[in-house]
């Protein structure tokens, strides 16, 4: 049956009112816009002198300017180097809290529990703040660590909820070929685990590309501090919305290409590695990681 059981099949006259209402939005946020550009590219006045609107070449003339791009470009560089090595360091740290935070041992679980709900629930600019204060480490390392703790502790929850989702015949099939329970951690599950929630796991790295932003405060030179800050001060007020709009076209542009990439990432992905539960055998979840399975006529299944 092509009807769907939840609902009724909308007719001419609801499909009619549906794309009607849906015109009437689109104008209005064409409106909303229109007037937003009209209101920026007005002229302004400013303690008795007029200004130019924000759309008038003068200022914009600055980005002629070559060494004004390699500013930019080294503000840019900056930033992508502390979100490199923080998430480096956020997905080992979540791996690390994930292993700890699923262990058998409840010496080795609460401890770890307990450190894992203080990291995320402590503002990572206040983090940033007191490795600063505290360790004099720098900026940069700064707001690496913070990010790579704070970050790697969301990535850890993340990878211990797939841990958690996956059918239970997956640790039973490692332990029946004799596998430790860490072995079948290891090698079955995590695995697994890591490549259901791959999306997952971009989407918080995204969010820390982002917070990068944060090193402003504790005076690193990322993108928005050599944009709005440095470039600022020594070019004036006058270009300051200019920068604003420069440095948020560059952010939705790293952040749209790496959220691309998490989606190619995520079609790509093989969820049909997971077998329903009683399709478990302890051959058949081996080979689905890669893992040799040996001689099958040794091998017993139920």
């Amino acid at each position: 049956m092509s009807a769907s059981v939840l609902f009724d099949t909308p007719g001419p006259r609801t499909r009619r009112r549906s794309r009607i209402a849906s015109v009437i939005v689109v104008l209005l946020i064409a409106a909303g816009l229109a007037w937003v550009i009209y209101t920026l590219a007005q002229p302004r006045d400013s303690s008795g002198i007029t200004l130019p609107g924000y759309f008038d070449w003068s200022r914009w003339d600055i980005f002629v300017l070559a060494e004004l791009w390699v500013r930019v470009g080294e503000g840019l560089l900056a930033t992508l180097q502390a979100a490199a090595v923080a998430a480096a360091m956020a997905l080992v740290v979540g791996v690390l809290f994930a292993m700890l935070r699923t262990s058998t041992f409840a010496i080795v679980r609460i401890p770890t529990t307990i450190v894992l709900e203080f990291f995320r629930g402590m503002p990572v600019l206040l983090m940033m703040l007191f490795i600063l204060l505290v360790a004099s480490t720098g900026a940069f390392w700064a707001v690496v660590l913070a990010l790579g703790v704070y970050n790697g502790a969301i990535i850890g929850e993340s990878l211990r909820a797939g841990l958690a989702a996956l059918p239970r015949g997956q640790r039973e099939a490692g332990l029946s070929l004799g596998l430790t329970r860490f072995q079948s951690k290891a090698f079955i599950e995590f695995p697994q685990a890591f490549r259901q929630m791959l999306p997952v796991i971009i989407a918080q790295l995204v969010v820390l590309l982002k917070d990068t932003s944060l090193g402003y405060i504790v005076g690193y030179n990322e993108l928005i501090r050599t944009t709005m800050n440095n470039l600022g001060s020594s070019v004036g007020n006058r270009y300051l919305f200019s920068l604003f709009l420069v440095t948020l076209v560059i952010y939705l542009a790293v952040n749209l290409s790496v959220s691309a990439i998490a989606r190619r990432l995520a079609r790509r992905r093989s969820p049909g590695k997971l077998l329903p539960k009683d399709q478990i055998t302890p051959t058949a979840s081996i080979s689905a990681i890669g893992l040799p399975n040996g001689n099958p006529e040794d091998r017993t299944t139920e």
